[in-house]
């Protein structure tokens, strides 16, 4: 079995090409025994491992690391406790599995394989988050998840210029942006490139296929639905139609005018039914879902405001979204991938329960937010000259 694994391996790891590692890379702490890296078909989860196992075995430990994948057919019949026993026996000290989630019963067996082989680390990847998040409980105070975004706006300028640049907290965007954006624009013109990223920028694989970027992107929408939903029993597949309609109904949609009610109607669902549908899209990277301030999200409460996940997938589903939502988009987009981010009844967003925002283009004013402490204008434009005034782009710098 190994033998086989390991010329599978080769071949694979002789087809990486890129180098660039994502932001993601240098947060993972690798000394932890379990590790697993979710997040949205099409993010670059693969890449990460691969550049992970290549610099294992570039670090004299070639036969001690496999990396393993559940994507290929050859490799879905093999048992996970067992594929780990003839590993260990071989002194194999890092198991590196991609596409975990098609493998049937991997909970169960990577919990025997954290307590009965305390020295192997294993760090492994699901392209569905549902899946594993609906199994941490099985896997509880065992494994370190990881959450992986789509490109910043930040990586996208790496990638395609070829230039290095620094990411800034949000604090640091704050209490310094005027002189980010200079140094920033003493290297590029800031909104050169931010509406091909609006269009075609989250996901790595556009730099690999820009002419059919927007179909591959479809697929990714379709397979998640089709594929990884409807495989883990969390939507009928009587309904995946259905799903892909809402998805285009909100693309259209301002997300404060979604109503819930009506959608339900058009889509011949029920209430309950659609939030449920809401919660697994969420999950699935398809949906963001941004509560109110006033109340958690839960499966029957209505959600303040609903996105697509990124940019992107406005102008793979349709041309009609309107701006303000693009706007507003990117910057959840941005923002959720560390900070807590809800709807606010003064400006557009509270971020961390203490920072307000109010999203627009570059004519907008304070009137909204005028005389409250921690606001801020985040406008569509390449600078400005008022601290509480930020280009939204420079958001996109944030990982």
């Amino acid at each position: 079995m190994l033998d086989e694994i390991r010329k599978l391996e080769k071949r694979i790891l002789k087809e990486i090409q890129s180098d660039y590692k994502r932001y993601l890379y240098h947060q993972i702490d690798f000394s932890s025994q379990l590790i697993g890296v979710v997040g949205s078909r099409g993010v670059g989860k693969t890449t990460l491992l691969l550049q992970y196992t290549k610099e294992l075995k570039e670090n004299y430990l070639k036969h001690k690391s496999l990396y393993f994948s559940y994507d290929y057919p050859t490799n879905i019949t093999i048992k996970l406790f067992e594929l780990v026993e003839e590993f260990t026996k071989i002194g194999g000290e890092y198991l590196i599995i991609d596409e975990i989630h098609k493998y049937k019963n991997f909970a169960t067996d990577l919990k025997a394989i954290y307590d009965f082989y305390p020295k192997l680390k294993v760090i492994f990847t699901g392209s569905c988050a549902t899946s594993i998040y609906n199994s941490q409980a099985d896997l509880s105070r065992r494994v370190v998840l990881y959450n992986m975004k789509g490109l910043s706006y930040r990586e996208f300028l790496e990638l395609k210029l070829d230039l290095k640049f620094p990411s800034f907290s949000l604090e640091e965007i704050l209490n310094n942006n005027i002189n980010i954006v200079d140094t920033i624009e003493e290297k590029i013109l800031p909104l050169e490139y931010f509406n091909e990223y609006l269009k075609y920028g989250y996901y790595p694989f556009y730099f690999n296929n820009k002419n059919q970027y927007l179909q591959l992107l479809n697929a990714v929408i379709n397979q998640t639905i089709d594929v990884d939903l409807v495989n883990l029993q969390l939507v009928k597949s009587s309904f995946t139609d259905k799903l892909k309609k809402l998805l285009v109904v909100i693309s259209q949609s301002n997300p404060f005018e979604l109503n819930i009610t009506k959608i339900a109607s058009n889509i011949e669902v029920s209430r309950n039914t659609i939030y449920t549908y809401l919660q697994h899209l969420d999950k699935g990277a398809l949906l963001s879902i941004v509560p109110s301030a006033k109340k958690g999200i839960t499966k029957l409460s209505k959600p303040e405001k609903l996105y697509l996940n990124n940019t992107n997938m406005f102008y793979c589903l349709g041309d009609d979204a309107k701006i303000g939502t693009i706007r507003e988009t990117f910057f959840v987009s941005q923002l959720k991938q560390n900070h807590k981010v809800e709807v606010s009844n003064n400006g557009d967003f509270i971020v961390d329960n203490k920072f307000i925002f109010e999203v627009g283009g570059n004519g907008k004013t304070f009137k909204q937010i005028k005389d409250i402490s921690n606001s801020y204008l985040v406008i569509d434009t390449d600078n400005t000259q008022n601290i509480n005034k930020i280009p939204l782009w420079l958001f996109g710098f944030l990982y």
